[in-house]
């Protein structure tokens, strides 16, 4: 019984890995590449990287890169984020003129370039509006059919005081960017199942102690990558601030310093080295934030997939 149960089962296998020969091709395409590249820094004297060194570390770059970039960057993701996830509430909610109005948005700002909608904001509406009138409706016009002596105006202000500060650049670029984030939310609190919110009314909470507590917790597991991600292009969009104009920014400076040594590629440099030592900042943030909100999801999906093809390519 033992002889004819071990003659059924077949022998070892002799398993040979998979040859990857255009692995090694793209390795050594690569690696020509990099050497060419390193080759062009070390022999070109126009890069003049010291000049770059001396660029960066100038106080006017300095303070364009904290007031401008960092700064411009928070408070911009701060606003997109708060009205993004006010959007994506609306675009989910059962009344049409809610869900209409955040179409309508979302529609607009996101066909809308962000180097002109703070071009109109920067100069286009100071010449429309010299001044904000705050009050009802057609006051001045009620005021004059009517004999009254109050225009029923409460408070203004003018724009062209403010036309030209970073808080304008905020008010752009959080207005783009609550456009994306509120598709992005929306994507998140869909992937969380009906269940969790039926479960939450079954215990009696309402809608908005539903939505805080249990759906936009879970949805955050989804929610971080992308919005990491409009963070990162968010340091960058902050050189378009120069359609304002605002000069107190990093890219702005650094390329008048360069202008002004007639060394127009130092400035360049400068202003990318500054963007790449924030945005690496930034991705070990996000990568933080990744592990933190995916817990109890078992192992990232990108591991499994790895070890996947691993296996795959070893048979």
């Amino acid at each position: 019984m033992t002889d004819s149960v071990a003659a059924d089962r077949p022998g070892a296998i002799e398993a040979r890995p998979v040859r990857h020969p255009w692995r090694w091709v793209a390795i050594a395409v690569i690696a020509v590449i990099l050497a060419m590249m390193i080759s062009s820094f070390i022999t070109n004297d126009r890069w003049d990287f010291p000049f770059a060194f001396q660029i960066m570390q100038q106080k006017p770059v300095l303070e364009g890169l904290w007031k401008g970039t960092v700064f411009g960057t928070i408070g911009s993701m701060i606003l997109g984020v708060v009205l993004g996830v006010i959007l994506a509430i609306m675009r989910l909610s059962e009344n049409p003129v809610l869900r209409g109005v955040a179409f309508a948005y979302t529609w607009f700002f996101r066909a809308m370039p962000r180097y002109v909608l703070l071009a109109i904001l920067g100069s286009g509406i100071g010449f429309l509006y010299s001044q904000f009138d705050l009050g009802v409706p057609f006051g001045h016009q009620m005021a004059h059919l009517f004999g009254m002596s109050n225009d029923l105006t409460f408070a203004s202000f003018s724009w062209n005081d403010i036309s030209s500060t970073i808080w304008v650049g905020i008010i752009g670029l959080g207005l783009s960017e609550a456009a994306y984030m509120a598709e992005i939310a929306r994507a998140g609190i869909l992937s969380v199942d009906t269940g969790q919110a039926e479960a939450a009314a079954a215990l009696g909470m309402s809608p908005g102690q539903t939505m805080r507590r249990i759906v936009l917790p879970q949805a955050m597991r989804v929610i971080v990558p992308p919005t990491g991600n409009e963070t990162i292009a968010m340091v960058k969009d902050t050189s378009l601030l120069a359609a304002i104009p605002i000069i107190t920014e990093l890219y702005y400076q650094a390329y008048q310093f360069g202008q002004r040594g007639f060394k127009i590629m130092p400035g360049f440099v400068a202003a990318t080295l500054w963007y790449l030592i924030v945005c690496s900042i930034l991705m070990v943030g996000q990568s933080y934030l990744e592990r933190y909100f995916g817990r109890g999801f078992g192992a990232p999906k990108e591991r499994r997939v790895r070890n996947l093809l691993g296996r795959t390519g070893s048979h």
